[in-house]
């Protein structure tokens, strides 16, 4: 039996697809492994957004190629966002590569392996695959957890993005099939959390309904089963309603946390990034999700050195992350990416700028981040068990409803007879800059 293996690099919504089609190979009658070095076949489902995730997509394909020379392993594919970006470059300078399939394609990476000896190509042009509940999916992720990517694609356009190139434009799924999928993956395995997410998630269902209508998803998916968490990932300013905030705050198990990226809050820059939103409505949005939903955790992203970025809106924008204090807060700097709008804009800032902006944003960003954190000692919290310690069979790592997978911080909990998947009362008794600390406790 033919032994296939996964390597998933970048976003969640990325991951998705790795199991999507890991679940298909396995329909096929091949044998899954979770080491590459122990497969036949290894498939790198690659990411190329930006250059650090293109570097790290091409440094993985080399390190597979290394494998293949010692005849670790038989054959490499390249599937995902780098062969739909740069299809015919990799096929002509990637030649240890023997396969290459694109994001629009992933639904036939069978036909990618049965053909494997003939180095096929298969990246569709305008890429228009969006999985659906009647897919296959084999979990990556721990089995108490799962993503749910409900949309395909992006229609806003930032000016700084490719992934309308990458991915095609809006496609949600029909809201039964994304309940069905929940139903499916619920059979087997024993989920405590699902999340939701899509490249702009608030725009959930306008190409297909006419109207925005994720609030009325999350309700029917908080409602199959009130002992999960829900968790909302990959929003965008322009995009909330006051339907949607009402149902975070409402809905019990849905996770007091929302992704929010705004990205900047200069007026000026957010026009040139075409948010298609500006300072004023940012701020009202978020007085209003905090004032709607008290104890709310918002995580932000921001974008250091976009082009034409002055000191002037730098400063606007630590002024306010120190205003703000969001709870939780990613940065990046500026990738200037051919096929992006912005790829020819003037003013690019130089490299050396764009790192001392981003180290004084997380200077300040580590203050509020352990500011925040000193909030919850001596309370006690819901914490989600996600893994047991290797050494010590007393200390356990679990997330608050305050922090996603891989992003976001852990708790530190020591407890006796705990198990993953569980929901535990834990009394913090330390706090560390971006972790918590403590003592299950029984109420």
């Amino acid at each position: 039996m033919t032994k296939v293996g996964i390597i998933s690099l970048g976003c969640p919504r990325n991951l998705v697809d790795s199991e999507v089609m890991m679940g298909l190979l396995k329909d096929k009658g091949y044998q899954l492994v979770d080491d590459v070095t122990t497969s036949d076949i290894a498939i790198v489902n690659t990411c190329a957004f930006i250059e650090d995730a293109k570097a790290e997509s091409i440094e993985t394909i080399f390190d597979l190629v290394g494998l293949k020379a010692k005849k670790k392993i038989k054959y490499i594919v390249a599937a995902g966002c780098l062969p739909q970006r740069y299809k015919d470059k990799l096929k002509s300078e990637l030649k240890e590569v023997d396969g290459f399939v694109g994001t629009g394609d992933i639904d036939k990476i069978d036909k990618i392996i049965s053909k494997i000896s003939k180095r096929p190509l298969l990246v569709s042009k305008d890429p228009a695959f969006i999985y659906s509940h009647t897919h296959p999916r084999d979990l990556i992720t721990p089995a108490h957890y799962a993503y749910i990517k409900i949309q395909e694609g992006c229609d806003n356009r930032c000016s700084y993005c490719v992934i309308p190139q990458l991915r095609g434009g809006l496609r949600s799924r029909p809201i039964e099939s994304v309940l069905k999928e929940i139903k499916n993956l619920s059979r087997n395995n024993d989920i405590s959390e699902l999340n939701i997410v899509g490249q702009d998630t608030t725009f959930y269902g306008y190409d297909l309904y006419g109207k925005k209508r994720l609030a009325e998803l999350l309700r029917r998916i908080a409602r199959m089963n009130k002992r999960r968490w829900i968790r909302l990932l990959y929003t965008h300013p322009a995009h909330y309603s006051a339907e949607l905030i009402k149902t975070i705050r409402d809905e019990e198990n849905i996770c007091n946390y929302l992704d929010l990226p705004i990205q900047h809050i200069s007026d000026r820059v957010l026009k040139a990034m075409n948010r298609k939103t500006h300072s004023s409505s940012i701020k009202s949005l978020i007085e209003k999700i905090r004032k709607d939903i008290p104890d709310v955790a918002i995580r932000t992203t921001v974008l250091i050195g976009f082009p034409g970025e002055t000191d002037s809106d730098f400063r606007k924008l630590l002024d306010f992350i120190e205003e703000t204090r969001f709870e939780r807060l990613g940065a990046f700097t500026y990738s200037n990416e051919e096929g992006s709008r912005s790829f020819s804009y003037k003013n690019q800032i130089p490299e050396r700028t764009k790192k001392e902006r981003l180290d004084e944003v997380m200077k300040l960003q580590r203050r509020i981040s352990e500011g925040y954190n000193r909030s919850f000692l001596n309370k006690t919290v819901d914490v989600l068990i996600d893994e047991k310690d290797a050494k010590d069979e007393n200390l356990f790592i679990g997330r608050t409803q305050f922090d996603a997978p891989s992003v976001d911080g852990q708790v530190f909990v020591k407890g006796e007879n705990l198990k993953i998947s569980d929901f535990v009362k834990v009394k913090i008794t330390d706090t560390l800059e971006y972790d918590l600390a403590g003592q299950a406790v029984s109420l």
